[in-house]
């Protein structure tokens, strides 16, 4: 059946949300500012919720950032009154899903965001209720993330049990608790031993109190970190020797965050550590690839490590880090694989942002290995020449292979990934209108993206989307194994 005009716009504008909604965290860009990120972020919103609200829930479901996955929540709950109950009810098993595999961090926030704009409804308080129910050391972040938590606990009119009410809103009015870690939150602020025995972050900010060295209190504190504490401070300016990240947490940490952490050591480090962290990357990389190991053939990957893929203030070498990452994973996906790096390195342990980008040729240099996958990990700005990518991919298409006739062999699934939101065009910068192009944030997604991208191909349409998006959430949900 010929779809509808309607119907077409209506799939390139979920695609184009879900690309936003997965790349953009309204910071700051190479290209924008963040004042430009967030208002563009915002209209896409504010359009999809007025015009696609039933797909807009359902994007909850797919692999966005937490960022979006927040302001998704947020504008659910505060236009509630707009649908029926049956659609509310739909919704807020997505929500209470979702908020369930979000850091908790983000889940205080919006609840503090629900109360600053008067959201206060029975469902809302529900949510946060049942949330909170459902923490499994709630004496833990009511040490955290106290003044969150006390911000969730008046708005949804909680009656707090045992200890926890006392030491949100009168802890001094006891002289000893028996939970331990309010008494050693207590006892820290008058003996220095007792920092020692809280989270850091809650630590840290006693040993100012206290003004204890901080060489001296990151030493004595390590133990009590966890590995993502670990790195932060390891990639920080001040490497205190203190703080070492070693294989273990390495190995243990997500594919994409590892890359970061890889690329936020010097060169000199990283070829002194050359064996350690190619194995940390590898193993990383198998743990994603699973059971798909060696299942796509040849596969010839495009890499941007320009200048450009540096990033910002805010997002440092973040497009360089999700680049790398990918060429581990998918090197492990595939039976044959070839990389090939836009500024012509081979050595992408030392890779690093520099010169400008000349995806057409590496294109051209990719086609002549004879892939069956060709994927671009770029931020799309083609500048050296700038154009001939679109002119590559486009006559590629439309002399070489026009509609995928090639025999089986010859043809080229080609999927260009771009991990940067681009505030002027509301989506991920294109290379060429004949070739799918996904937003991507963490390596980790890149299988299920590469799926997705058959939809942006224009091949596959609303009805197909709608089912995807339909399938999705009942695996999201547990209604379907």
């Amino acid at each position: 059946m010929t779809e509808t005009f309607a119907e077409l716009i209506a799939c390139e504008d979920v695609l184009m949300f879900v690309n936003a909604a997965i790349t953009s965290t309204g910071q700051r860009e190479f290209h924008h500012d963040p004042g430009d990120q967030r208002l563009s972020l915002e209209f896409l919103h504010e359009y999809m919720l007025a015009n696609y609200r039933e797909m807009y829930a359902a994007v909850l479901a797919l692999d966005i950032n937490d960022h979006n996955a927040a302001l998704i929540v947020v504008n659910l709950l505060v236009h509630a009154g707009d649908v029926d109950v049956e659609r509310r009810r739909a919704e807020g098993r997505l929500i209470a899903r979702r908020l369930e595999s979000m850091p908790q961090q983000r889940v205080y926030r919006v609840f503090r965001e629900l109360r600053r704009r008067g959201v206060n409804n029975r469902r809302t308080r529900a949510i946060i209720r049942d949330w909170m129910a459902a923490r499994r050391d709630p004496a833990f972040d009511s040490v955290k993330y106290r003044s969150l938590v006390k911000v969730a606990a008046r708005h949804a009119h909680l009656r707090l049990r045992g200890e926890q009410g006392s030491f949100l809103f009168a802890p001094f009015s006891v002289t000893a608790y028996s939970t331990p870690i309010y008494e050693q939150w207590r006892r820290a602020h008058y003996s220095q031993a007792a920092i020692y025995e809280l989270p850091y972050t809650v630590a840290e900010g006693f040993a100012a109190l206290h003004r204890i060295p901080r060489e001296t209190f990151l030493e004595r504190i390590e133990p009590r970190m966890t590995r993502l504490e670990r790195l932060r401070l390891q990639t920080s300016a001040a490497k205190v020797e203190a703080v070492r990240t070693g294989l273990r947490d390495m190995r243990e940490m997500p594919l994409t965050r590892l890359a970061s952490y890889v690329l936020s050591l010097t060169l000199d480090e990283r070829s002194a550590r050359r064996a350690e962290l190619t194995e940390a990357l590898r193993t990383a990389a198998r743990r994603v690839a699973g059971a798909a190991r060696g299942s796509w053939g040849r596969v010839t990957a495009v890499l941007d490590d320009s200048y450009s893929a540096l990033g910002s203030g805010q997002k440092r070498r973040r497009p360089l880090a999700v680049a790398l990452a990918s060429h581990y994973l998918l090197e492990a996906l595939a039976k044959e694989y070839t990389p090939l790096w836009t500024s012509g390195r081979t050595d992408e342990l030392l890779t690093y942002p520099s010169g400008p980008t000349p995806l057409g040729t590496r294109i051209i240099d990719a086609l002549e290995t004879g892939p069956e996958r060709l994927l671009i990990v770029s931020d799309g700005w083609d500048n050296a020449p700038p154009g001939l990518a679109a002119d590559v991919l486009r006559i590629w298409r439309t002399r070489l292979d026009p509609g995928h006739r090639l025999a089986p062999g010859q043809r080229v699934m080609t999927v260009h990934l771009n991990p940067v939101y681009d505030a002027d065009d509301f989506d991920v910068r294109r290379l060429a209108p004949t070739v799918p192009t996904a937003g991507i944030r963490d390596a980790e997604d890149l299988p299920t993206l590469v799926e997705l991208a058959r939809f942006a191909e224009g091949r596959v349409g609303l009805p197909k989307l709608r089912a995807h998006l339909d399938d999705r959430t009942a695996r999201f949900l547990g209604d379907r194994a």
